[in-house]
């Protein structure tokens, strides 16, 4: 979460003078009259506004992301996240690490409870930690639910069906009898609920300090799978009967938790900081969805490829979600003591260098993620059906104007594929920029700075405000919809004289 320079827990040795930074490089891109970032990069102009274009974005050193891959065990976790032990269900690479993300949160309730600290704020982690899970279960949902909608994924997912005729128990695994009144055709139906073994959920639902956010957790389950024909299987009540998803085999819980921090690395690392705990887990439950979120990118880009723009816009607005999901877990660092965060910073060495050398940079994941939602901009002149035109002519404005005046049934996909793109922009700026404030109040905003004054930092080409400050990633777009409101405006007063009357006309052609 942090602006600094980590110590791995092995041997890690650099000279950091003979290696690249982690940087925005200081090559502005700027917007001119004939070229838009919707298209390619634009040319420098010192009066021209900053902007962070996909080769300005550069991760840290590789020997500063290769600590941060070992600290929280990134290369271990990567694997589990991308098996495929399901070849026929295509939404096996999204769902998976979403799953894992959701159990490793329900560790971190677990040790969040079992905090020796008296001065801990458990009552705030814990409230925190239920919302983040009731985000993800919601998300995950949502990704399920789209996979029974599409006729090409629809069935694949690993389920079993719990119907039975006689309502028998089965000897193996954790389950309890759910009874079903009426089966829609007035006939009376017994189903088992089957719950599963490897979850840490069930077993937060038996302990005295847990089991109240335990349950509130498998209501929310409830609730959110409500629509999927199926459920997860993790104690929730699945009062309609409905075939559980195989939890164990997908999510493969025994194996994620065995990638947890151990007391002896606690002992070996950092003296017994707790906040460690709390660091380690919160970046496993992030990498989770960044994997995640870069598969649902994948899916989109092939989507748009397809001209399937209504599944495009909903995996769009899916991926709106996940960016906002970040930022509520970079915010759980808010959370910890400052004495013990401190004293860990130092215990780790970790070292404030610059705000071009921000944390965040230290995640190849998360540098993938940013560039790949940033080039969806590149993807406007496609779903518009536009070239761009080789003069700098506004042909991506108009045609957008004309979308957007149209109101034709057949581009309303389109329409909303775009505005979901623009959510995604907003989202993503708005991660950057909780996440440069978070560090602020962890740390103090001159570590936040890089140890500069804020003054300084401001004025750097390199600092990572430029991400979250920058203009539009779809100036087309945006001047496609300023131009609208301005035709709606005139049009609405009528013209106040004849000079008027006649800048509305001339307006309503381009529009039309």
């Amino acid at each position: 979460m942090v602006d600094l320079e980590w110590k791995a827990a092995k041997s890690v040795t650099a000279d950091m003078s003979g290696t690249a930074s982690p940087k925005l490089s200081t090559a502005a891109a700027a917007t001119t009259a004939k070229s838009s970032p919707e298209t390619q990069p634009s040319s420098n102009s010192s009066h021209d506004p900053v902007r962070v274009t996909d080769h300005d974005l550069s991760p840290a050193s590789s020997s500063s992301c290769e600590a941060y891959d070992h600290y929280f065990r990134i290369p271990e976790l990567a694997k589990l996240w991308s098996s495929r032990d399901f070849p026929n269900w295509h939404n096996e690479p999204i769902i998976k690490p979403a799953l894992q993300a959701l159990e490793i949160t329900f560790r971190f309730v677990s040790l969040v409870l079992s905090d020796p600290r008296p001065y801990a704020n458990q009552r705030e982690w814990t409230r925190r930690l239920e919302s983040l899970a009731t985000s993800q279960v919601e998300i995950v949902a949502l990704l399920c639910e789209d996979g029974e909608d599409d006729p090409a994924t629809r069935g694949t997912a690993p389920v079993v069906d719990l119907s039975t005729e006689t309502g028998v128990l089965g000897r193996d695994g954790s389950s309890a009898e759910v009874w079903k009144m009426d089966d829609g055709r007035g006939l009376a139906h017994r189903a088992v609920s089957r719950t599963s073994e490897g979850s840490l959920l069930p077993r937060l639902a038996t302990w005295h300090k847990s089991e109240a956010v335990a349950s509130r957790m498998m209501f929310a389950i409830e609730r959110a799978m409500r629509r999927c024909p199926y459920t997860l299987g993790l104690g929730e009540p699945n009062l309609e009967g409905k075939p559980n998803l195989e939890y164990d085999l997908v999510c493969k819980p025994s194996d994620l938790h065995s990638l947890k921090r151990t007391s002896a690395d606690l002992r070996r690392l950092c003296n017994n900081n707790y906040e460690d705990h709390a660091l380690f887990t919160t970046h496993q439950i992030l990498e989770s969805w960044i994997f995640a979120s870069r598969e649902l990118l994948k899916r989109i880009s092939n989507r748009i490829d397809r001209r399937e723009f209504d599944k495009a816009s909903s995996d769009c607005w899916l991926l709106d979600r996940t960016w906002k999901l970040l930022a509520e877990i970079f915010d759980l660092n808010l959370l910890m003591d400052p004495d013990d965060f401190l004293r860990l910073k130092n215990q780790v060495s970790i070292k404030a260098v610059t705000e071009s050398e921000s944390f965040c940079f230290r995640s190849l994941g998360l540098i993938e993620l940013t560039k790949s939602s940033m080039d969806l901009k590149h993807r406007v002149p496609a779903i518009l059906s536009v070239e761009v035109d080789p003069r700098g002519g506004p042909r991506i404005q108009e045609a957008a104007m004309k979308l957007y005046r149209g109101h034709r049934i057949e581009d309303k996909d389109k329409v909303h594929l775009l505005q979901a793109m623009q959510a995604i922009e907003a989202s993503l700026k708005r991660f950057y920029f909780s996440y440069r404030q978070s560090v602020g109040i962890a740390m103090g905003s001159l570590e936040a700075n890089g140890n500069r004054p804020v003054m300084i930092s401001g004025d750097s080409s390199q600092s990572i405000s430029r991400i979250f400050s920058e203009p539009t990633y779809f100036p087309s777009l945006d001047a496609a919809k300023t131009f609208l409101g301005d035709f709606w405006q005139c049009e609405l007063r009528g013209g106040s004289n004849a000079n008027g009357a006649e800048d509305c006309r001339g307006r309503m052609k381009v529009v039309n």
